[in-house]
């Protein structure tokens, strides 16, 4: 099977709405538990227009999404970025994640972005030993405040600095 990223377009909308939609119903990756309609695309692009947004696609199928997004709307954190990003789990382990996650980075980088932020559900195995395989390292939790499926869950926070830019002299475990 042949994969592309590419940055997304309006037209992958309907897609990137059905993508999210499978973790909605089917996974703590989102925090989410109603589905969200066509225009989720056109949301994220309007809080962030400047930042990366990109979809896998297959056959011409969306089939994961990743992007950046502030961490604060403040010129005080212009130097961090939040990421996200959802691959359908028939996709996974083939490579896709760390393609997206190097795209991202590198567009970070050329923004002037010298941290990225991820957070994570407690109970989202995968995705916390994906970015620990990727250079982010845990920096703080925030202990039962998420419930899905009936379950309590913490959120993980995990941090990457992104090479040549470690001058903030943190020294992170």
């Amino acid at each position: 099977m042949s994969y592309r990223i590419r940055k997304a377009e309006e037209q992958d909308s309907g897609s990137i709405s059905d993508v999210f939609n499978y973790f909605v119903e089917n996974s703590y990756a989102s925090y989410e538990t109603c589905k969200v309609g066509r225009d989720f695309y056109s949301k994220i692009r309007a809080s962030s227009p400047q930042y990366p947004f990109y979809v896998i696609e297959t056959s011409n199928l969306v089939i994961g999404f990743g992007y950046l997004r502030p961490y604060r709307n403040t010129e005080t954190f212009r130097r961090t970025a939040e990421i996200t990003y959802f691959i359908l789990p028939e996709h996974t382990r083939k490579g896709l994640g760390k393609k997206l996650l190097r795209v991202l980075e590198r567009e970070a980088e050329e923004m002037g972005i010298a941290t990225l932020l991820a957070n994570i559900s407690s109970r989202n195995n995968q995705s916390l030993e994906f970015h620990r395989k990727n250079g982010f390292r845990r920096c703080g939790t925030f202990r039962n405040i998420g419930t899905k499926f009936g379950n309590d869950f913490d959120v993980v926070w995990m941090e990457k600095s992104l090479k040549g830019n470690e001058s903030s002299g943190r020294n992170l475990p």
